[in-house]
């Protein structure tokens, strides 16, 4: 109860409930045949469980309740275990996925049945008796509520954590290969039409150190923005960096490239960026991924802006960063300007402008005859000939070679 102690019942109160004591069996039979039976989803249920264990635990609950008012002493006061057998349906009802309000009422409806049946056996001149066991009936459901809604939320989130595990786990298997398709838990990811794979990559937020929770803030709201935008629950493993993500099918979701990058900037941030690679089967999952990946990589690197990239985006850049006998020696060309990030950034905005002066200057907030000064300098220093598309290219490839930001 939520009182430390049981009112000091008078003996017309506990005589009036200890009328009903014989009456515990009908009153539970009227909650569940009479006063459940319009509640959502009651009809559906087995009727064993109607019968058996929603009938035991009223009876369970009227006991409690007539015991304690007809026989215990002011002094005695409510302990945990007067209200596991409520704890346990509470739980079972979170697990099978009924709603808490359904709970909530089922158990309020029951005391308003008991409720009727102390009305009814209340004679004239009791009606102070019967004010009283009003008082302890509604006093009881302080401590009867929290421990429905306690527990409930409890087991819910319980449950919400294993099924999330239970995705990354999934994900994870999908995207290193050592789930086969033939394993794939039925109905849960239906994957014979392929999947469009998804890799993500969030900007630095914030200081290093950050507390846990804000860490964990905008996985979460990545989460958030590729359920709704897909408008069903997309199997994902994220950090606060990015991941990958599994979406079933080929399709974009409504409004295309917008459509999802949007969401994912309202989300996490505007600077957010997003690899898309088809996988025909459950099998290509992998490559997709790794291509994905090093799309993200490459477009970094080739200073594209941020957003939704696919491989056609980035063609030349990617056949230019695979690695081959000449790689370290392209890569060297920038060794002059390796500890002139500000040269490095320009070069970089430059090319993934496509050599534009102004747009370059604008995003790096500098003049453009500031803009003409680097890249002579740079011009200067790497032999490279910016204005021919030889030196360009060797440039670009040059960026590609030495960056592994993702």
């Amino acid at each position: 109860m939520a009182a430390d102690t049981l009112p000091v019942l008078s003996d017309a109160a506990r005589a009036l409930a200890a009328r009903c004591e014989h009456k515990v069996n009908e009153i539970a039979r009227t909650m569940t045949t009479r006063a459940f039976t319009d509640l959502p989803g009651y009809a559906e249920l087995p009727a064993d469980v109607k019968e058996g264990e929603l009938a035991a635990t009223a009876r369970h609950g009227l006991r409690l309740f007539l015991r304690r008012v007809v026989h215990a002493t002011p002094a005695e006061r409510p302990e945990r275990g007067d209200f596991e057998r409520f704890r346990e349906r509470a739980a079972q009802r979170a697990e099978e996925g009924l709603p808490l309000h359904l709970v909530l009422r089922s158990h309020l409806r029951g005391t308003a049945v008991l409720w009727r049946a102390l009305r009814e056996v209340a004679r004239p001149g009791e009606e102070a008796a019967l004010a009283e066991l009003a008082d302890v009936l509604i006093g009881v459901q302080e401590d009867i509520v929290g421990a429905l809604s306690e527990t409930y939320l409890d087991e819910q989130s319980t449950l919400a954590a294993e099924h999330r595990e239970e995705r990354r786990a999934l994900v994870r298997a999908l995207l290193d290969g050592s789930l086969p398709p033939d394993r794939l838990p039925a109905g849960r990811l239906s994957l014979a039409d392929g999947a469009l794979v998804l890799a993500l990559h969030f900007p630095p937020e914030g200081a290093a150190g950050r507390p846990p929770v804000a860490a964990q803030r905008r996985p979460r709201r990545a989460q958030a923005a590729l359920d709704r935008a897909f408008g069903t629950e997309v199997p994902a493993l994220l950090d606060d960096t990015g991941g990958h993500a599994v979406v079933p099918g080929h399709r974009l979701p409504p409004g295309g490239d917008d459509g999802l990058l949007a969401p994912l900037r309202r989300a996490c941030s505007p600077d957010v960026r997003l690899a898309v690679v088809s996988a025909a089967a459950p099998r290509d999952i992998p490559g997709a991924a790794r291509t994905a990946s090093e799309v993200l990589r490459v477009a970094r690197a080739g200073g594209l802006p941020p957003g939704l990239h696919r491989l056609d985006d980035v063609l030349l850049e990617y056949h230019l960063s695979r690695r081959d006998a000449s790689s370290e020696r392209i890569a060297a060309l920038l060794d002059p300007i390796a500890d002139r990030q500000d040269l490095v950034e320009t070069l970089r905005t430059y090319l993934g402008s496509r050599q534009e002066r102004r747009s370059t200057a604008r995003q790096l907030g500098l003049h453009p005859n500031t803009v003409d000064n680097r890249l002579a300098r740079i011009c200067e220093l790497t032999g490279l000939d910016l204005a021919a598309p030889h030196g360009t290219a060797l440039a670009l490839a040059a960026l590609l070679l030495r960056d592994d930001a993702g």
